[in-house]
């Protein structure tokens, strides 16, 4: 279902910043009624699950990212991702952050699917891939970026999602869509 344009009435910013921008939307529902919601628009994102050696393999290692987040609480578990720059494509997006972030450049990139975050609130999208054939490049993270990357097995991977020790949303649809649909587990 597309956004229906007819459905906004009157939209007044709150807050225009770096990442985010608020704006309290009056809105036409599907009933004719009229009503106040709270929008937070963001550029959209790509993410990235860099599988380093072979995906043939019965349990391929895949690279996380340790990195703390101020709004978790602490550091969480991730796949790399960030936001898109002007002009990008979302495969660059995804190529550019998998770079920056883990100091790796993929070969091959496979689109595995797009996500809505947090559609209640948020109109951010994120198109999620996984990398393969990767060489090394030159990692460039932000001054507001604070990560390690690890090495695991796919399969601890998956335990961590198991667990609960991966939280963060689209790392978890990252790695259980590709564990499920591309890598056979």
């Amino acid at each position: 279902m597309s956004e229906d344009r007819r459905a906004l009435v009157e939209s007044t910013v709150v807050h225009d910043g770096r990442v985010v921008h608020l704006s309290v939307d009056t809105v036409r529902f599907p009933d004719g009624s009229v009503g106040r919601l709270e929008l937070v628009r963001h550029r959209g994102a790509a993410a990235v699950l860099p599988v380093p050696g072979s995906r043939e393999a019965p349990d391929p290692d895949v690279l996380l990212l340790q990195q703390y987040r101020y709004a978790a609480g602490g550091v969480i578990y991730e796949v790399p991702a960030g936001i898109i720059e002007p002009g990008e494509s979302w495969e660059q997006c995804a190529l550019r952050e998998l770079e920056e972030e883990t100091g790796f450049r993929a070969g091959t990139l496979v689109e595995l699917t797009t996500i809505h975050t947090t559609p209640g609130f948020t109109n951010e999208v994120i198109h999620l891939y996984a990398a393969f054939d990767l060489t090394e490049g030159t990692a460039c993270s932000d001054e507001d970026e604070f990560l390690e990357v690890e090495r695991m097995p796919l399969s601890k991977a998956l335990e961590l999602t198991r667990s609960g020790e991966i939280t963060d949303a689209k790392s978890l649809v990252t790695i259980l869509y590709a564990a499920r649909f591309l890598l056979g587990e």
